[in-house]
């Protein structure tokens, strides 16, 4: 049964539809814009909503595109299926199989045990431990993944202690457990779906701009994640849910679970090369430059260095699991890559993905982008740090309830159409808006990482709002600034500099 805020948003999705191609003319002469502008706004209620299903308001241009004629059905297909997309399959297969071979818990126990001590250091380590992993695999599948260990943490103190010496430390490590998992995707190009949404709408919005590269991002992201890692520790065990000093964690219950891992196999041991090579590939394959320093790219040493991309890695590294059989395991007849990884795709994030890559699309060819860009002209005289904070305040904030993929994918089109109107770099207001929406904290609705912990029952709505408000005001601050002085660098962005790549062209 669908819940009244559900039909509303159904129905009054329609109705604005059909309002703005019976009654409204944005452009007089040029009808398209306004069409674009009524599937646009279908789009974002439908999603916003979650009225129906993302991913099926993701197919919503295949069809209305060709009926209003604004592109071609067989011009609109192949957006929905590019480079992009083959980064996120590859990075998920090599996923896939470090989860099958039990990888990823040998990743986070060794991390745990490495690190923890005392309750705020156990905290750290699961902090740690999810961020890393988050880094490379779904957030998701880590929360689920660190939840049950957390959950064995807390169960042996509480056997040794009372429930109110006890309960800080319960949330704080649910809480870090979630919080982590969002924080460790925004240092890589694949770590979470919005950076990878920002990645193709920029190449679709500006095709003569380089291409957003996985080592220029990790550049910029890591430092950011670290920085926001350390702030969400520092805020949940010293400031908002401090343990006792009496309260203590037998660390024998986690090194228990590692030894119950045995040796690594021969498959673990596979997948690790494998996974660490492929990050090396992704993160040194175009020259980096830091500050005066550049250091080559390793395909400046192939015959064709302009043909290969990201994509083109992470599938070659995920072909290579399955070429090599298994020794041992679970079925010897087996390749180290599981056949069943393919119904493991997530299809429908591949399917949100295509819709706001056609979104992007739509904008450009029905002229909606230079429509909407001319109304962000009395913004010119703002400086352009006031415009990041004000995007990354509403983004963090709209995110608490709402997709953040589905809201990166209908905010980044206009944002990319006020910076060509305000005459600044679009990277200023599309990278900060990338980084805002995996930083909400809030509510157990903003991520599935929050809802996940949440199901754990140990901590409430009133407890991940008291922290994640002060979070959320954290993070707006550190991406906002970080942004500016580090991604600005990476990216050599001039803020008042308007780039000859973002010029339309005949203008």
């Amino acid at each position: 049964m669908r819940n009244k805020g559900k039909l509303i948003g159904l129905w009054g999705g329609v109705v604005v539809f059909l309002f703005f191609l019976l009654f409204v003319e944005l452009n007089p002469g040029k009808p398209e814009v306004t069409k674009m502008a009524a599937i646009a706004l279908l789009m974002a209620i439908w999603w916003i909503s979650d009225a129906v299903p993302l991913y099926a308001t993701a197919l919503l241009p295949v069809v209305l595109y060709p009926l209003l004629g604004i592109m071609k059905g067989g011009v609109v297909a192949p957006v929905y299926i590019n480079s992009t997309i083959f980064l996120f399959m590859g990075g998920f297969m090599i996923a896939v199989a470090m989860e099958y071979w039990d990888l990823h818990r040998r990743i986070a126990l060794f991390i745990i045990n490495r690190i923890g001590g005392g309750a705020d250091r156990i905290v750290l380590g699961f902090m740690i431990a999810a961020a890393f992993l988050s880094m490379w695999i779904s957030n998701t599948a880590t929360a689920i993944m660190m939840m049950p260990i957390g959950l064995a943490i807390i169960s042996q103190i509480e056997s040794r202690y009372e429930n109110k010496d006890t309960k800080h430390f319960s949330t704080a490590l649910m809480l870090g457990i979630a919080y982590s998992c969002s924080i460790g995707g925004v240092a890589t190009l694949v770590g979470t779906p919005p950076n990878l949404s920002f990645s193709r709408i920029f190449q679709i919005t500006f095709p003569n701009a380089a291409p957003i590269t996985f080592g220029s991002w990790f550049i910029m992201g890591l430092p950011i994640s670290i920085i926001m890692l350390s702030a969400i520790w520092f805020v949940l065990v010293k400031v908002v849910f401090r343990s006792p000093a009496q309260l203590s964690v037998d660390r024998s219950v986690i090194r228990n679970e590692y030894q119950a891992l045995g040796k690594s196999s021969y498959e673990e041991k596979v997948v690790l090369i494998v996974f660490s090579v492929t990050a090396f590939l992704w993160v040194f394959r175009r020259p980096l430059v830091i500050g005066n320093f550049t250091l080559p790219g390793w395909s400046g040493l192939l015959p064709y260095p302009g043909l290969i991309d990201d994509g083109t890695v992470a599938l070659a590294m995920a072909l290579v699991l399955f070429l090599i059989p298994s020794r041992e395991g679970r079925d010897r007849s087996i390749m180290i890559m599981p056949m069943e990884v393919v119904k493991k795709i997530p299809w429908n994030i591949i399917l949100l993905f295509g819709g706001g890559f056609a979104l992007a699309k739509g904008f450009q060819v029905s002229g909606l982008s230079e429509y909407v860009g001319g109304k962000f002209s009395g913004l010119g005289g703002v400086h352009p740090l006031y415009l990041i904070l004000a995007i990354v305040f509403t983004i963090t904030f709209l995110t608490e309830l709402t997709s953040n993929t589905a809201t990166t994918e209908m905010i980044l089109p206009i944002l990319a159409s006020a910076a060509i109107a305000l005459n600044i770099n679009p990277l200023l207001l599309m990278i900060p808006a990338t980084l805002a929406a995996s930083h909400a904290f809030m509510m157990p609705v903003a991520t599935p990482p929050n809802a996940i912990v949440f199901g754990s029952e140990r901590i409430t709505i009133a407890n991940m709002a008291k922290g994640g408000f002060v979070i959320n005001l954290i993070g707006i601050t550190v991406v906002t600034l970080g942004f500016y002085f580090i991604g600005t660098a990476v990216f050599g962005i001039e803020p008042h500099i308007f780039p000859a790549w973002a010029e339309i062209p005949g203008n």
